[in-house]
This record gives C-alpha cells, sequence and structure tokens, in this order.
C-alpha cells in the first residue's frame, strides 16, 4: 500500500532550490519587491471595505483593537512561515513545509486548500475591482454597456449617473424602479478582461510582475497616506469630532457580538479577510535573489506595515464619521466627504482600482506557484511545472489559473466567498504552525537562517487561533470545503498517488526517481 505520510526529505528540497538553467524559475526579487507583494495583497479589500461594515456592526471605534488582534493571529504564522521560507527556499508555501513534516497526504490536502483560497480569493476581488472600476469610469464620463459590467441575469437600473442593481437604490426609489432604464447583464467581461490582462503579467515575467506591483503599491499607499493626512489635519482642527464619535470608544454589548468585548473579537474575525495575502509572499521564495535573508524581511515587514495602516485609518475614520453611520460599500469616501474635499470619492476610487489590482496579481502568483510545486512532485499533471525558455515563469500554470478565475466572476454570481478564501488560509495557517513545531523535535540540531521565537509557544497559539477561526466560519463554509476537498480526494487517488516522486524515490530505496 503506498505511504500516505511519505515526507519529502530536506535535502532533495534543497537540491530544487538550488537548481539552475531555462527550466527553472529565475531569482529576481529584493526584499523591497518581497515586501511589496505583501502589502499588494494586503492592502486592498481590507483598507476600502471592511474596516466601516466591522465599526457598524460589532466593533465601533474599537474596531483599531479589532485589527490589532487579527495582526496579532496572523503574526503567529507570520513568524513560522519565516522560518520555513528562509529554511525551505522553494515555491508552494504551506503545501511544501507540509510535505517536509507531516506527509504527502496532509500536503495535499493543505495545497488543495490553497488552490481554493487563491482562485476564489482571485475571483472575489476581480468582482469587486469591476465595480470600482466602472464606477470610476462612470464619474469622468466614460460609460460602458450594462450588459458587460454584472454577471449572466443581473438587472441594472440607470439612477444617479451609474448602473447600480435593484439593491443599490434607495428605498424612496426601489419602489418605481420599473420606471427607470434597466437593462440585464449577459457577463462581467470587465471582471474577465482585469484577470486576462493580470495573467498576461504574470506570463511575461516575475520581476516585470513584481515591478509593476512595486508601483501600484506605492500609489495606492500614497492614497492611503492622503486619507490619513487629510482626515487627520480635519480632526486636529476639529477636535469635538473625535469626542462625539470615539464616546464610547467600547461601545456597550448588546451580546452575540455585538460590540463590548465580545464584538471586538467579532470584528477581528470579521476582518480577517483583510490580512490575507503575507503567506502570499512564501510562494515567491525560489524566486528570491537571497531567500535565507529577503523572506523574512518580506512576510513580517509587509505585515507590520499593513497593521500600521490598518489601525491608523480605523482611528481617523471612526473619528470622521460615527460608526453607525459606516455601513456601507465605501467608507473612506463617506469618511474623507466629511472634510470637504468632493474629490475624495474619485481618489479612493482610483486607490481601490490600484488596490484591488495588486491583490489580484499576488493571489494569482500564488496559485500559479503551488500548482508549479505539486506538479514537480507528481502530484499534478506535468504540464503545470513546464516553465517557458524565454520568459522563466510557469506559463501553462499561469494560464489555467488565470482562466479559471476570469470565468467565475465573468458567468457566476460569486456573491460572499471571503470566508471561502480564510477557510483554507486558516488551514494553511495551522499546518506551517505544526510543521515548526514537529521539525523543531525532529531536527533540532538543523542550521535555522531565521528561528521562530518562542517555540513551542508561538506554533501552539498560531494552532489554536487560527482553528479556532475555522470553528468561527458559516456552516455551508465548511461544507463548501468539504466538497470541494472531496474533488481533490479523486485526483489523488486516481492520479497523484501513482505518479507521486516521493514515493517512487521511497520504492527504490533512496534513490531519486528520473527527471521526467
Amino acid at each position: 500500500m503506498p505511504k500516505l505520510l511519505a515526507i519529502k526529505p530536506l535535502s532533495v528540497l534543497n537540491a530544487e532550490a538550488h537548481e539552475e538553467g531555462e527550466r527553472t524559475l529565475r531569482r529576481s526579487l529584493g526584499p523591497v519587491n518581497l515586501i511589496t507583494l505583501g502589502i499588494g495583497a494586503i492592502i486592498g479589500t481590507g483598507i476600502f471595505v471592511l474596516v466601516g461594515p466591522a465599526a457598524a456592526n460589532y466593533a465601533g471605534p474599537a474596531v483599531a483593537l479589532s485589527f490589532i488582534v487579527a495582526g496579532i493571529t496572523c503574526t503567529f504564522a507570520a513568524l513560522c512561515y519565516s522560518e520555513f521560507a528562509s529554511l525551505i527556499p522553494i515555491c508552494g508555501s504551506a503545501y511544501t513545509y507540509g510535505y517536509a513534516t507531516l506527509g504527502e497526504f496532509i500536503a495535499w490536502i493543505i495545497g488543495w486548500d490553497l488552490v481554493l483560497e487563491y482562485a476564489f480569493g482571485a475571483s472575489t476581488v476581480a468582482a469587486g475591482w469591476s465595480g470600482y472600476f466602472v464606477s470610476l469610469l462612470d464619474d469622468i464620463g466614460i460609460h460602458l454597456p450594462p450588459q458587460i459590467i454584472a454577471t449572466p441575469g443581473t438587472v441594472l437600473y440607470s439612477y444617479g449617473g451609474h448602473w447600480v442593481p435593484f439593491m443599490s437604490l434607495p428605498d424612496d426609489v426601489s419602489t418605481h424602479a420599473s420606471s427607470l432604464p434597466h437593462a440585464t447583464a449577459f457577463a462581467n467581461l470587465i471582471a474577465f478582461a482585469a484577470i486576462a490582462v493580470v495573467t498576461a503579467v504574470l506570463v511575461i515575467g516575475i520581476e516585470e510582475s513584481a515591478n509593476l506591483n512595486s508601483a501600484i503599491v506605492f500609489i495606492k499607499l500614497a492614497v492611503v497616506g492622503v486619507f490619513i493626512v487629510v482626515g487627520a489635519t480635519f480632526l486636529a482642527a476639529h477636535t469635538h469630532l473625535t469626542q462625539t464619535n470615539w464616546h464610547p470608544f467600547i461601545p456597550p454589548s448588546k451580546g452575540g457580538g455585538h460590540y463590548g468585548i465580545g464584538g471586538i473579537m467579532a470584528g477581528a474575525a470579521s476582518v480577517f479577510f483583510a490580512y490575507i495575502g503575507f503567506d502570499a509572499v512564501s510562494t515567491a521564495a525560489q524566486e528570491a535573489k537571497n531567500p535565507s535573508r529577503d523572506m523574512p524581511i518580506g512576510i513580517i515587514g509587509s505585515l507590520i506595515v499593513c497593521t500600521i495602516l490598518y489601525i491608523i485609518v480605523a482611528l481617523v475614520l471612526t473619528g470622521l464619521v460615527n460608526y453607525r453611520m459606516l455601513n456601507v460599500g465605501s467608507p473612506i469616501a463617506t469618511g474623507i466627504d466629511v472634510t470637504g474635499h468632493r474629490w475624495g470619492t474619485l481618489l479612493v476610487k482610483f486607490g481601490a482600482v490600484c488596490g484591488l489590482g495588486t491583490t489580484m496579481l499576488v493571489m494569482l502568483l500564488g496559485q500559479s506557484r503551488v500548482f508549479f510545486s505539486m506538479s514537480r512532485d507528481g502530484l499534478l499533471w506535468k504540464w503545470a511545472s513546464d516553465v517557458h525558455p524565454k520568459f522563466r515563469t510557469p506559463w501553462l500554470s499561469n494560464i489555467a489559473v488565470g482562466i479559471v478565475a476570469a470565468c467565475l466572476p465573468a458567468l457566476l454570481p460569486v456573491g460572499r466567498l471571503s470566508e471561502l478564501t480564510n477557510m483554507g488560509t486558516l488551514l494553511a495557517f495551522a499546518i506551517v504552525c505544526a510543521g515548526v513545531w514537529i521539525l523543531r523535535r525532529r531536527a533540532p540540531e538543523m542550521e535555522r537562517p531565521f528561528r521562530t521565537p518562542f517555540v513551542p509557544v508561538v506554533p501552539i497559539l498560531g494552532i489554536v487561533t487560527s482553528l479556532y477561526l475555522v470553528y468561527t466560519l458559516p456552516r455551508l463554509t465548511k461544507e463548501v470545503v468539504f466538497g470541494w476537498l472531496l474533488i481533490g480526494l479523486v485526483i489523488y487517488f486516481t492520479y497523484s498517488i501513482r505518479n507521486s516522486k516521493v514515493q517512487a524515490m521511497e520504492r527504490s530505496e533512496g534513490k531519486l526517481p528520473a527527471e521526467r
């Protein structure tokens, strides 16, 4: 019977990490590229959307504390990711780390979960990006046909210079919506085009992708910075606003996670999606110039920068606007409108387009690299690890992932998929934390360029907090993930288990399998 928990030896991983040639990934990323990759994935939906509803529904002004709690939870995992990424500089992230410590079957499960996280996450972000992009074009006088800006069957109404769904109409207008100009969409071609462009950039090259990402990251950080400066300056001149809007800073609990200490924790769970992305940095380990030094800098550095920005933005926003008024799709635009700068809405939409664009890029990059690693190990089809001789990227994997991710928001009402993305991420966090603990016990003498502090306390806290947040996710999310897992198991037992290089190596008594 094949050994389901066969472990991929670290010696094999290190040999793969030092491979060179036209069929290997190009090492071209420095610490700045890696930090901006993390920021590019993290700064997006969280800062432009989630902070408002989290304040209105859960934590009030104390949503800043919710971001701190979520950031601390991610820090446990980030420290463990940093140790693995510096020790095993191979693309594949949690999948590769699980293979080296917990065995092939567990690695397959987490790799398949990462496919869910990155592919569905990118599709969800693409749908949000499409909405912001179309709205921005409307504001500058460019109007796209409503038939190509939403999922099939969506009825859009012309109101206030925009095409919007019924649910976005004010109550006094929705009663006579049939009298408004309306049209039915047949596909969200804008979201499809967005992922198609991002996929093309990824195929052309990792260095080009990273440089484009870095440029856009600096743009959206400038937009966030403008909001902070304008908002803080206005608050300094109108101190009565903060005295009113921040009182009480922690609203009295109403039970059920609404306000109070429980609300802060519920808010942390709701904004966790805002932090998803720093783990994607580890998928680029095989393309880092000096992974032993730069991977911890990229992972921890991006997490620190984004946590600080989230806290400041939350404080400024809840100071400008009473938290009860922030359950809107564009809370940052609502906040900057208070300052009297009407250009704020345009600024925020532009920042959201940039922010969500880089989030798509990093998610698709991470997903294709997980595919690449699984294929190299024989667990997925050979074409997924084919490297383009000129661009030195896993181009077929990029294209395949891009097609699937582009079709989802174009043809399906994706809806609220953030919980699905959270599930895959949290399971990956738990696996990585467990892997660090296991490897410390199995090989304590191994030289580690970066060492997670306070082992096993940090890994245990990472496992417990991640699994607790999994427990809080909706039942439907768990059922969907279970169905996705069943599909993966069919692939594993019909293809992967027969083509596993690690199992072939064990059957040949330690000899490496022939290169395919």
